[in-house]
């Protein structure tokens, strides 16, 4: 038998990109608590960590790690449990030190000049103001939320106040978890003010969206991977995700550069990360704009598709205490995207395509795989976990050899991929 692997959340389509890992064989994986459990709901955080306790104590056998893909709560349940079984992981402290918008944004400053002007906005105020310094257009986000949920861009007061009465009336489903999970680590005087359901705003960036993913393993940085995120055209909505980065060497050693800085900061180690940017194509500069303490499984593909192994070996690997310096390998493809299918109102599905016709799909047109996300007779606001602004309809991996003939490959599939609605 191999050595059991526990993964927070883990699902089905990711435990195949676990399975295909080179060294996969060695490995056992094993899920601990489901999806569902860590997104749909109210979280009760106390009872998602009795219940992971509980199903690792009676597991028959030893626990050689214990990772996650996800952001909270899966993220700042990883070091709590390693530290209960003696296993390496990042700290507790430094997950929140990213996790928390606000606490995050003050440590950036202490050694980057790459980030918007930002300040808390008052919920407890009845006609709560901008902050000082912080111009429109801004960005009014939870200091901790789920995706881009309750992220909302106000070019005015009007929008501002509409933004804000929207987050003060959902802020608590995560924040109030989130608090209690603060609760266990030393905060600054100005984080245990401000809480864990708390609003931030920030002056809106501008450029193109990009991320480096990394991680640091015995103090030391490392970045493997940039990669570009495209948006829907006049639209905050992302179209796709494409790795490598097509933004040429000088954005890219910026990002670099900034994620070393930062990471050291925050004192992360043993962990992996990722940093979205946004990126001026005319001047090269680059702006931090959140940092996930946590590769994105979102990307496994990306990598497998380009590099030949997921980004996934590097966090088994980090979960072993072992050190994961990235063999150089080729895959098969020059460029992948994970391309994003949305409709941008409202409606019931009436019809998705068929296992059949997606697998004719995805043999006809090589190198793609295709995930479809709502089922027959699901109104789309109804949909877990989607932007505020549209709803995903279909997850679209496509590689290729340039991006020209990645971009044919997708609008390909999307033409025959039946959707109806009413």
């Amino acid at each position: 038998m191999g050595i059991d692997i526990f993964v927070i959340g883990l699902d089905e389509e990711n435990k195949q990109v676990l399975e295909r890992l080179p060294w996969a064989g060695n490995y056992e994986f094993h899920g601990l608590l489901t999806p569902e459990d860590l997104q749909h709901g109210d979280i009760d955080f106390e009872a998602l960590l009795k219940s992971a306790q509980h199903e690792l104590d009676a597991f028959d056998g030893d626990v050689g790690a214990i990772v996650s893909y996800w952001d909270f709560p899966a993220a700042s349940l990883v070091p709590m449990l390693c530290a209960r079984y003696g296993l390496p992981s990042v700290s507790l402290e430094a997950i929140l030190k990213c996790e928390h918008k606000y606490w995050s944004r003050l440590e950036q400053r202490e050694v980057i000049d790459e980030l918007p002007h930002f300040g808390i906005v008052d919920l407890d105020d009845e006609r709560p103001s901008p902050p000082d310094g912080v111009g429109f257009p801004m960005w009014l986000k939870p200091v901790k939320s789920f995706s881009s949920e309750l992220a909302f861009k106000a070019e005015n007061e009007a929008e501002f106040a509409d933004a804000v009465a929207e987050i003060r009336d959902g802020v608590g489903r995560v924040g109030e978890p989130f608090g209690y999970v603060l609760d266990q680590v030393r905060l600054p005087p100005e984080i245990a003010e401000v809480g864990g359901a708390a609003c931030l705003a920030e002056e809106a960036l501008h450029g193109v969206q990009a991320a480096v993913e990394g991680y640091v393993y015995r103090g030391e940085v490392t970045v493997y991977g940039a990669l570009d995120s495209i948006n829907y055209p006049d639209s905050s909505s992302f179209l796709r995700h494409q790795y490598p980065s097509q933004l040429g060497e000088e954005p890219v050693q910026r990002m670099r550069d900034v994620a070393e800085r930062v990471m050291r900061r925050i004192g992360f180690d043993n962990g992996t990360f990722s940093i979205e940017f946004f990126c001026d194509p005319e001047s090269g500069q680059v702006c931090l704009l959140e940092i996930n303490p946590r590769h994105s499984q979102s990307h496994a593909e990306l990598f497998e598709f380009v590099d030949g192994v997921a980004n996934h070996e590097i966090m088994v690997r980090l979960g072993l205490g072992q050190d994961p310096a990235r063999r150089p390998s080729r895959g098969k493809y020059q460029i992948a995207g994970k391309w994003y299918l949305r409709r941008f109102s409202d409606g019931v599905v009436t019809r998705v395509p068929t296992p059949e016709e997606i697998a004719a799909v995805q043999e006809r047109i090589d190198g793609t795989q295709i995930e479809i996300v709502p089922e027959v007779g699901q109104r789309l606001s109804d949909l877990p976990e989607q932007d505020s602004y549209s709803f995903e309809l279909a997850h679209l991996f496509v590689a290729a050899h340039t991006e020209h003939e990645m971009v044919q490959k997708y609008e390909a599939c999307v033409a025959a991929l039946p959707f109806e609605f009413e």
